[in-house]
């Protein structure tokens, strides 16, 4: 359900925004409001989280009106209901179908399957890529740095090769 956009301030100090605790290594906890830019706080204690949360917004909220500023509205997980509609070829509908039946798992199980597997591996293959980026980098570096060594030992060629760096001469 969208929030319509707020008028007056009191509207704005009704609206409820998530926030994240994290508890500081240090002792004590951080607390942060993702949807109000800068909005953070800090409580000694898991009893003090609500009070101090609740401090922080009010404030944030309160300044940014009074001084004119965007107040961001809340974000909400929930705004996902889990249910989209997507149109496919009636042969691949079929297909998908007559898998799940044979699998024994309903046509959304199956097909909630694939796309979750098929998300996972379209974000390992962009990390892969960047991954494969860095190590190109870092490759072209150390050619640099290697080439000016003096020429390595034939007790050392044999792992420099292994590990797949040539050595200029």
């Amino acid at each position: 359900m969208p929030v319509t956009t707020p008028r007056t301030l009191d509207e704005y100090i009704a609206l409820q925004y998530p926030f994240n605790v994290i508890a500081d290594p240090d002792g004590g906890y951080v607390i942060e409001f993702p949807d109000l830019p800068g909005c953070m706080t800090q409580a000694e204690n898991v009893n003090e989280i609500p009070e101090m949360a609740e401090e922080a917004r009010q404030l944030w909220i309160e300044t940014a009106y009074d001084d004119g500023q965007k107040i961001p509205l809340p974000s909400y997980p929930e705004e996902y209901s889990g249910k989209f509609v997507v149109r496919i070829p009636r042969s691949l509908h079929r297909s998908l179908a007559e898998t799940a039946q044979r699998d024994a798992v309903s046509l959304n199980n199956y097909v909630g399957s694939l796309l979750s597997r098929g998300d996972a591996e379209a974000r390992m293959g962009k990390q892969f890529d960047e991954l494969k980026a860095a190590l190109s980098a870092l490759q072209r570096t150390l050619r640099i740095h290697v080439s000016g060594i003096p020429r390595t030992s034939a007790k050392q060629q044999p792992f420099l090769r292994v590990v797949g760096w040539e050595v200029a001469a």
